[in-house]
């Protein structure tokens, strides 16, 4: 669990990102989360975008992914966007991880 000084740390680093993933009119899937979970091992914060032909919130697709059992965190839902976290398990992947544990 993150706390607010954390999350406030990681959406100003997420603040320059673009997002790297999209979810569509094909919404979640398998073949979304078995792109996610390697992205997020190589830089541990992704921005996700939705995009206006879906019916789901930046809200219900958070909720979902944390329902997934990933041992990740959402620290920020905003517009059609969203901000996914989760430290890499491999120490060379650990740039972020090891800022927010600092803090």
């Amino acid at each position: 669990m993150l706390t607010g000084k954390q999350k406030r740390f990681l959406r100003a680093q997420a603040n320059v990102l673009r997002p790297l993933m999209q979810i569509g009119k094909n919404e979640l899937t398998d073949n979304f989360l078995k792109q996610l979970l390697p992205a997020l091992e190589k830089r541990e914060l992704i921005k996700i975008s939705i995009l206006q032909n879906t019916d789901l919130t930046p809200k219900q697709v958070a909720q979902w992914l944390v329902d997934q059992n990933l041992d990740l965190e959402v620290p920020q839902t905003i517009g059609h966007s969203l901000l996914v976290y989760r430290p890499a398990s491999k120490e060379k992947y650990q740039v972020i991880s090891k800022k927010v544990q600092a803090i």
